[in-house]
């Protein structure tokens, strides 16, 4: 599971990389479970547009927007925020190949509520010694990475939580990704999107969006035990 990842710091990357203003806030470097994160989703006048943009549209600035949210969903359907809180420290994966018919993610993912996550490197533990030895990993040529995310909006009595989640595929034949976590365990790693293809993500209808859930290559990742 990917439960902890590096925020993005750099303010320029926003806009160079995802075409949205920089975080307005002090972002923690760490983000954890239930952190305050960020992600980059449609803006409200494409989410509430009567017509889709095309998935081959050029990338337009007014298209996009940054939010802001707690790591870890909180399904529409939770009944009470302390219920939110137990559930979403558990719900900050979500399975691609289960994604339509898990009952946590399933709305969020026919509504179209996706997102790019984005990160500059997440962190696995490495068990080979027999020990958890913290493992930072990052793109070969130090870039940036935006992740394929759900986001969602909870609401009752008054109460707002904001939250998002991180899709992961299975990385049991990654060449690189299978070395981490517990042994006898299914293998995971976030379904890191390709450059070109955060605008046709973030609009392709739910039946195409399937399509981008591939395992990143193995020779543009690096991986490296994370000093104490």
């Amino acid at each position: 599971m990917s439960v902890h990842y590096e925020s993005v710091q750099t303010a320029t990357l926003y806009p160079d990389a995802f075409q949205v203003a920089a975080p307005s806030f002090a972002l923690e470097r760490h983000i954890w479970p239930r952190k305050l994160g960020v992600f980059i989703r449609k803006a409200p006048s494409v989410l509430d547009a009567s017509t889709e943009p095309t998935e081959d549209a050029a990338p337009d600035k007014g298209l996009r927007e940054l939010g802001a949210g707690q790591f870890g969903l909180v399904p529409p359907w939770v009944k009470s925020a302390s219920d939110a809180k137990l559930r979403s420290t558990k719900l900050v994966n979500a399975r691609s190949e289960t994604v339509t018919t898990s009952t946590n993610f399933r709305d969020t993912w026919l509504k179209g509520q996706r997102c790019i996550v984005p990160m500059m490197a997440f962190f696995e533990d490495d068990w080979r010694s027999g020990k958890a030895v913290p493992t930072r990993i990052t793109r070969v040529d130090g870039k940036l990475m935006g992740v394929a995310g759900l986001w969602e909006r909870w609401e009752k009595d008054g109460e707002e939580i904001i939250s998002f989640t991180v899709l992961t595929v299975n990385a049991n034949s990654h060449a690189l990704l299978h070395r981490y976590q517990q042994g006898g365990n299914e293998k995971r790693m976030p379904a890191i999107l390709g450059e070109g293809t955060y605008d046709a993500w973030l609009n392709a209808r739910p039946e195409k969006a399937k399509e981008f859930m591939r395992a990143y290559p193995a020779n543009w990742l690096t991986a490296n035990p994370v000093e104490k």
